[in-house]
């Protein structure tokens, strides 16, 4: 069965076509830039036949990019599928479900509209994928549409771990509490690295180092914490994200410097963590400015590897020990600097990285550890999009 899997941001649309049990990847690929104004959009399609296609234009929004997708897939010449009915299946990606969901969904109305609810929740994410969704249930009217969402991983949290310390009846009236994210991103790695530690019983921290970034304590391959809460703005400094901040600080930005509720929002989850200290959201450009001597950047990093620190900490004293740190996602995988920079010091825990092994961007799962090292060091490349197929091909 060939499952097509749609990971839609705001501004872009990942995917993969692959074939399940077997877990092979068919065709995969990225479109980027969309949306009018955009400029340069790119458009990427890989298949298994060795095509490697690349068309930069402007793709003025996901309809337009999904159409340019289908027209790949069933070509004549670089298409994988032969016609629309031989799709069964589209899966997507859903970062915050609430309290509704725990477990993957086949999408209905009352689906979509509780995704929708919880747009205010997720203002990044939920309201790109529920596009995507529909763009796909437009495009591919006879397959069924699979969501699979973030926040399903973590709730095994105990109640110490997902409670606020707020009112028991507005906790549980309005369902205010930790959900997490990342959550498909976290199983997959945690697996993986149980897996390679030959045993289920072992008490890992991981980390989803990126633009938007989270740690999960797992202990015995379930979620017992995880570092973002009633939405993703909360945890760690972040790409464009505050991360953790005084809750004093957004009544005192609404109540004597005149904000708005949705100013408050967009400050704090588009124009802050590392973009508002310096003017970058990438890691490759915070590098490549802190070594031509940015200090702004050199402190960013610096300040961005301090808060993964005390959770790594954190995590190890609520599990009373740790096996194996992972680190996934796009700056776990490839920033050299920001691992070495968040292992350092930590040699009380028993954490000491290889500086030579940790020169790698890892396609693979690799060790990174120092021969002292108490605790394991991984590198895990993360596959949300497999992931999301192992859990569509289950449901249905």
């Amino acid at each position: 069965m060939n499952i097509l899997i749609i990971n839609s941001g705001s501004s872009s649309i990942k995917y993969q076509l692959i074939e399940m049990p077997y877990e092979k990847v068919v065709c995969e690929g990225l479109i980027e830039r969309i949306g009018v104004g955009q400029e340069n959009s790119i458009f990427i399609y890989k298949s298994i036949h060795g095509e490697n296609i690349k068309i930069e234009g402007t793709i003025e929004d996901h309809k337009e990019g999904l159409s340019l997708l289908v027209s790949h897939l069933f070509d004549e010449k670089v298409g994988v599928i032969a016609q629309k009915e031989d799709l069964k299946v589209i899966g997507h990606r859903v970062v915050h479900g609430g309290s509704a969901f725990s477990k993957a969904e086949i999408v209905t109305p009352e689906v979509k509209a509780e995704i929708k609810e919880l747009f205010s929740l997720a203002p990044l994410h939920n309201p790109a994928h529920l596009l995507g969704i529909e763009v796909c249930e437009d495009l591919f009217p006879q397959a069924k549409q699979v969501v699979v969402f973030d926040t399903v991983f973590h709730q095994t949290m105990p109640a110490i771990a997902y409670k606020y310390a707020l009112p028991k009846q507005l906790a549980e009236e309005k369902k205010i509490r930790v959900y997490g994210f990342h959550g498909t991103s976290h199983k997959y790695v945690s697996e993986k690295a149980n897996e390679f530690l030959g045993t289920t019983q072992t008490k890992l921290v991981t980390l989803h180092i990126g633009n938007g970034a989270s740690v999960s304590a797992v202990q015995n391959g379930l979620c017992v914490d995880h570092s973002m809460g009633f939405s993703p703005t909360t945890g760690l400094a972040m790409g464009t994200r505050t991360g953790d901040i005084d809750p004093a600080v957004i009544v005192h930005l609404v109540k004597n410097l005149g904000y708005t509720g949705q100013e408050v929002s967009d400050l704090i989850n588009k124009k802050s963590g590392m973009l508002g200290m310096t003017g970058y959201s990438d890691f490759r450009d915070l590098v490549n400015q802190s070594e031509q001597g940015n200090k702004d950047c050199t402190e960013a990093l610096e300040l961005y590897a301090y808060r993964v620190k005390k959770y790594i900490g954190a995590y190890t004293a609520a599990m009373n020990g740790l096996d194996a740190l992972v680190f996934t996602a796009g700056a776990g995988e490839n920033c050299i600097e920001i691992r070495e920079l968040i292992c350092k010091d930590l040699e009380f825990l028993g954490i000491e990285i290889d500086r030579d092994l940790n020169k790698v961007r890892a396609k693979e799962l690799i060790e990174i550890q120092a021969k002292n090292s108490k605790v394991k060091i991984l590198i895990i490349p993360t596959n949300e999009e497999l992931e999301i197929a192992k859990q569509s091909f289950q449901l249905v």
